[in-house]
């Protein structure tokens, strides 16, 4: 991690700029990996997303706001049962898409997200609330989570959800006991460590061994999960679910990690005669947040892990199971950007006779604890018009009362960059408002749905009289 105790310009390696970061030959220029497609600048400078300049959120909304585009959402959950899937159908696997509410999930993402054909993947009950609230279809919800609560297995298991990830030894026999005493089978994915750690952030990396998550291979954990399981006559054992990490570029841990998998399920066939007919391999597709990220294209993706598992099923002499997947991030991420209004330009001399401008906009950690949390890298570009200045290297921070309260660690600005102006940042569709919080007693930002030249709230802003309504004096 870059963020450091005693603040950000104490981290090692920050000098003005970080090498990765070019000097633009046109600090306005939208990178398109960056933006939902036919994101632009229209002849007045004003940056249009979904057909609406961001100065029109500014002044119908508010900043900060967040801004998503459903068409670019939608586009993006299409990919993924039809681009990703036909990967799949090329290899004669079958495939099941659920997107991972936990990136971002309100009422109109969810029937979003019904519309389009995918499954959902919630990890607790508010976020199953959210899914009943809209009719979601029981049987295409799959329910995560390492310490569900006998209320939340309940409430699943009178919904009907489709799968229950389980996740220990104790929820087994949680599960077991509920399914029981209310009459039900419960289906069953058991959530295993294949021992692959994916090059992420130690926070998301979530399949090497010394962490909270799922069954370990080593020592026989996850085979005495399947026989715990199996000798329940209320669980219904579905399947192998393994989630290597987050904010993934490549296919080679999926590849490992499909291997120990087809192992395991070979071993289950071996000792309790049973062929299961399921295989979840997670999600974790990364996006680009800025020009250093290149992640492949979805039906690469798709194509890459159907052979993978195809062909290990082919060799450890197994029936092809019907593969899960679950992008959550790589469809809301890229749909969405935050806005923001600057309050303060500060230039700041570094050592060395370098310089850096410190911008502050009317939000921060509040709104997006990613930087904070995992050194996370974004863009920014000036939003209410074209600059006209040179670009300089700039650090967006926030209001909150914090030294590590950065939202944009380096990216270049315009050099006549004003108090007033407006900033975007892209790619936070995915884990910004998910992850917000009141710090500082902040209200949290509505969320603005944009499409076809039309803009409208999913979720709006918080008030300070929200905040207070929970305070008992």
């Amino acid at each position: 991690m870059r963020a450091h105790e005693a603040g950000a310009l104490h981290a090692e390696g920050y000098g003005a700029a970080p090498q990765w970061l070019p000097y633009p030959s046109d600090v306005n220029a939208l990178l398109p990996q960056l933006w939902p497609e036919g994101a632009h600048r229209d002849d007045d400078g004003h940056l249009v997303v979904g057909g609406v300049p961001a100065s029109e959120i500014a002044t119908e909304f508010g900043t900060p706001a967040y801004v998503v585009d459903e068409v670019e959402f939608r586009r993006r959950a299409r990919s993924f049962v039809g681009e990703f899937a036909g990967g799949f159908a090329t290899a004669g696997v079958g495939l099941d898409v659920y997107y991972a509410g936990k990136a971002f999930l309100c009422s109109a993402v969810a029937r979003w997200v019904q519309e389009e054909g995918l499954g959902l993947d919630v990890c607790s009950g508010g976020e199953l609330a959210v899914a009943q609230r809209v009719g979601f279809p029981a049987d295409r919800i799959e329910f995560h989570g390492n310490n569900k609560s006998e209320a939340e297995i309940e409430q699943a298991l009178r919904y009907g959800v489709g799968r229950i990830v389980v996740d220990s030894l104790d929820e087994i026999d949680r599960l077991a006991r509920v399914a029981e005493r209310l009459g039900v089978t419960a289906p069953v994915m058991l959530r295993v460590t294949v021992g692959v750690e994916a090059h992420t952030h130690e926070f998301i990396a979530t399949a090497h061994e010394d962490q909270k998550f799922g069954f370990s291979l080593g020592g026989g954990q996850a085979a005495k999960a399947v026989a715990e399981t199996l000798a329940h006559p209320s669980l219904d054992l579905r399947g192998l679910h393994s989630h290597i990490g987050s904010q993934i570029f490549d296919t080679a841990g999926f590849e490992v990690a499909a291997h120990r998998l087809v192992g395991l399920h070979a071993q289950v066939a071996r000792d309790h005669g049973l062929q299961m007919p399921e295989m979840d391999l997670g999600g974790g597709f990364g996006i680009a947040y800025t020009s250093e990220n290149t992640p492949l294209e979805t039906g690469e993706i798709g194509t890459r892990l159907a052979h993978i598992v195809a062909g290990e099923c082919d060799r450890a002499g197994l029936p092809v199971p019907t593969v899960s997947i679950e992008p959550g991030r790589a469809i809301a991420g890229p749909a969405g950007y935050t806005l923001y209004e600057v309050g303060t330009v500060k230039p700041v001399e570094l050592d060395g006779g370098s310089r850096r401008t410190y911008v502050s906009v009317d939000g921060g950690m509040s709104d997006n604890a990613r930087t904070a949390l995992y050194g996370a890298d974004y863009s920014v570009t000036i939003a209410n018009r074209a600059g006209e200045g040179a670009p300089m290297i700039s650090r967006v921070v926030g209001k909150h009362c914090e030294s590590g309260d950065i939202v944009v660690m380096d990216e270049y600005l315009p050099t006549d960059l004003r108090p007033g102006d407006l900033l975007a940042v892209p790619g936070t569709g995915a884990y910004c408002r998910a992850l917000s919080s009141q710090y500082n007693h902040v209200p949290r930002p509505p969320v603005v749905a944009v499409r076809n030249g039309e803009a409208r709230v999913i979720v709006r802003r918080e008030t300070v009289e929200d905040i207070l309504v929970l305070d008992v004096d």
